[in-house]
């Protein structure tokens, strides 16, 4: 019996074993579905960047979109939202409002019959939706990063008024005022950095203004309830900053839902503004730890400048890096060769002893906590971050660069994208203004005692400026004189001839 049935079926030809052609090619498709599952049209849109949104005009596509709709997006109701989660994806309960749901924003595009019945439309429609949803990932994200215990362990230092400040007068309302003005514009910064994670270079100017622009309005109320604090309240600075950060951002992140049912957030524009260019419509999403890291650096930086900018705090420098140029050398530890010049961080320490002594007329130092900086609390903070942030601070508005400065460069950087402050951290321009006195066009000049104009630190080391020193120009020498604490300070020039400084 096995004989005959091994040679009966060894009579059969090979091909009756063959599936036909046809069903063999359905099996390979079934097959090919279960392992890459077809998506229908839209899938040939996946992996979209900012600019595939730019190459195929989404923000023209999307404005006569919302022309089309408009009636429909302010009758009330659903608002933009749910306008859109109808027409794109068959949802009219696509709210995407951040009311501690965790998918009112949700979407798939695979298989939607909605969003691949589009026709011509597919792409720009799928860009839209992606971006909507990533919006609404930036706004939970950013409420999720500033909970309290984040921020204030971020903020809160011990002392810091102690750290970075030992003049002999005690100071009041204006140095917190101060720290306080500057807040919003790092808010703002913050705010439009988070929205930087996914795109980088080439991202749209406008979303990030408004961005930024939203970050500042939100802060202003919250900086308005501290404007009386006290000096010495500065030694809970960073409880303070922690309730305008967290209470600025929390109001921000209510953005969401004025933007998704079709609203004009703050006079920063709608929806359309914030996505505009492609900006969050391949968003991976918050990154918290950074975000907080560059704000409290930011942060701790203005403070810091702010408590020195009441003392004898300055820069000076200008020459070749490595001096040897007839007029000093400074203290190699805590400068920036830039540019092949060299800056040079300076505190002028006054005598704190009786002394009838050289000593009486102090001498250059350190600054308040400048030896604290780069580790522990203040790691993210260095000299170096300090001299050049003032340096570029200096070259924009000389000793005069303000909030409102600020403010402006920030979003200017932002918008027409000449700068990433967020990425830069403490050293972008602003966070520190120490004033710069550039003693590069008195070299050669021959002034009385000019080989003393840098010195190192030093309890026996005392410049001597007989002249015009910055600039050499009278004026600005005065003017720099005035910004760093100095006026009616008789140390720099107390070995000059009678009249030779002119300040």
């Amino acid at each position: 019996m096995r004989a005959f049935i091994v040679s009966f079926l060894a009579a059969i030809p090979s091909s009756a074993f063959a599936l036909p052609t046809g069903d063999a090619e359905h099996l390979s498709e079934i097959v090919h579905r279960a392992i890459h599952p077809r998506c229908g049209p839209v899938s040939a849109y996946y992996g979209q960047t900012p600019a595939d949104w730019m190459n195929h005009n989404v923000d023209s596509w999307f404005n006569d979109w919302w022309n089309a709709h408009l009636s429909s997006i302010t009758a009330g109701g659903s608002g933009f939202a749910g306008v859109w989660g109808l027409w794109a994806i068959g949802n009219p309960d696509w709210t995407c409002r951040d009311d501690g749901s965790d998918s009112n924003c949700d979407f798939d595009p695979c298989d939607n019959r909605v969003l691949n019945d589009k026709g011509d439309d597919i792409r720009e429609a799928y860009y839209v939706l992606e971006s909507i949803t990533r919006l609404h990932s930036y706004f939970t994200g950013l409420n999720e990063a500033f909970e309290v215990s984040a921020i204030f362990a971020a903020l809160s230092k011990d002392s810091w008024a102690t750290t970075f400040y030992k003049d002999k007068d005690v100071k009041s309302v204006g140095i917190l005022r101060e720290i306080l003005n500057a807040v919003g514009a790092i808010i703002g910064i913050g705010s439009a950095f988070a929205g930087l994670a996914g795109s980088g270079a080439g991202a749209a100017g406008s979303a990030l203004s408004a961005l930024f622009t939203g970050g500042v309005g939100a802060a202003a109320p919250l900086i308005g309830q501290h404007q009386d604090d006290t000096f010495q309240k500065s030694a809970d600075l960073g409880g303070i900053l922690g309730q305008i950060v967290i209470g600025a951002m929390k109001s921000y992140t209510s953005a969401n839902n004025i933007l998704m049912a079709g609203g004009n957030y703050g006079n920063t524009g709608d929806i359309r503004t914030y996505v505009n260019g492609g900006l969050f419509v391949n968003f991976p999403g918050v990154d918290k730890n950074g975000v907080i890291n560059a704000m409290s650096n930011l942060l701790i930086g203005q403070a810091i400048n702010a408590l020195w900018r009441t003392q004898k705090v300055f820069i000076m420098g200008g020459g070749a890096c490595g001096d040897n140029q007839g007029i000093g050398s400074g203290p190699q530890a805590a400068s920036v060769c830039r540019n092949g010049q060299a800056w040079y961080l300076y505190y002028w320490q006054e005598n704190d002893v009786v002394s009838t002594t050289s000593h009486q007329w102090g001498w250059v130092n350190s600054p308040p906590g400048a030896d604290q900086l780069g580790q522990g609390d203040y790691i993210g903070v260095s000299v170096q971050d300090i001299i050049n942030s003032s340096l570029d601070s200096y070259n924009v508005a000389g000793y005069n660069y303000t909030a409102d400065t600020a403010t402006q460069r920030a979003q200017s950087a932002l918008e027409s994208q000449w700068a990433n402050p967020g990425a830069q951290g403490p050293s972008w321009e602003g966070t520190f203004t120490i004033p710069v006195c550039d003693v590069s066009a008195i070299l050669g000049a021959n002034l009385y005692d000019g080989q003393f104009i840098l010195q190192d630190y030093g309890h026996d080391s005392r410049p001597v400026w007989c002249g015009p020193i910055c600039s050499n120009n009278p004026d600005q020498t005065k003017a720099f004189i005035a910004a760093a604490q100095m006026t009616n300070f008789q140390s720099p020039k107390h070995l000059c001839p009678h009249g030779s400084a002119p300040y």
